[in-house]
């Protein structure tokens, strides 16, 4: 946007001033909704985990019921096995195809007990693992209605600030648009950004910067009243202002 005019620095202070006081309603506007933002995105993740967490129990145990099908399977070869040379020790001809016969169903037990072991180990697993699974659902649960509640919260502080808000910045925006020195313009808002209290620009109070309080030398105070150049705090970094220009009785 084309600048209207070329400030004096003295406009310049003013218009900074003006644009201070919005940014600062801004501000306070946000406080209103104060950790709300952060809580419900905080919520969120932990949702988000909890959901992951929830979907690989669902997926361990249906893991471990395909183990217990499995080794059922196995057990019921080797039992089907058993009756088989059980049978056939009954047609030997020798010593020697009996002792085979009986080293076989001896392995085939074996085989039984493994499976079986391994049933009962996946069993504990998957009591051990709901356990786990309705720990995360309940977990998940109290975590869906809280932000429910969080949501609702920040839902409404927004529709009763968003108006107010955007026509706030609306009108910072149109400001900036008519501002005629943009370096000094965006060093305004760096110190503000970087400024704890979001203000770049403050008055000198008892002789001493408004931000960080450190005492301001007579002379520089002195420029300060001429309004005829931009004073920078050299401790803060912040812009100086008479309060005088702004309407402000000084102390």
């Amino acid at each position: 946007m084309a600048k209207e005019k070329e400030f004096s620095v003295e406009e310049r202070l003013k218009a900074l001033y003006e644009l201070q006081t919005i940014l600062s309603e801004v501000d306070r506007i946000k406080t209103l909704r104060g950790e709300l933002p952060l809580e419900v995105q905080d919520l969120e993740d932990e949702i988000a985990g909890l959901q992951t967490r929830v979907a690989k129990y669902d997926e361990e145990i249906t893991a471990l019921n395909a183990t217990i099908k499995e080794q059922a399977e196995v057990a019921e070869k080797a039992a089907a096995m058993i009756d088989k040379y059980t049978k056939d020790q009954d047609n030997v001809r020798n010593n020697r195809e009996y002792d085979f016969l009986c080293k076989e169903i001896e392995y085939q037990h074996l085989n039984i007990e493994l499976a079986e072991k391994k049933i009962n180990d996946a069993k504990r697993a998957i009591d051990v693992t709901n356990q786990n699974l309705e720990a995360a659902k309940a977990q998940l649960e109290d975590c869906n209605h809280v932000l429910a509640e969080k949501k609702g919260e920040l839902d409404e502080i927004i529709s009763e600030t968003k108006q107010d808000e955007e026509k706030l910045r609306e009108k910072a925006k149109k400001l900036e648009g008519k501002f005629d020195d943009e370096r000094l313009l965006q060093a305004f808002k760096r110190t503000r950004k970087n400024a704890r209290n979001g203000l770049g620009l403050v008055y000198v109070s008892r002789n001493a910067c408004g931000g960080c309080f450190n005492r301001i030398p007579a002379q520089r105070q002195s420029e300060i009243k001429m309004h005829k150049k931009v004073i920078v705090c050299e401790y803060c970094g912040r812009i100086l202002i008479d309060p005088e220009i702004v309407g402000v009785k000084a102390d």
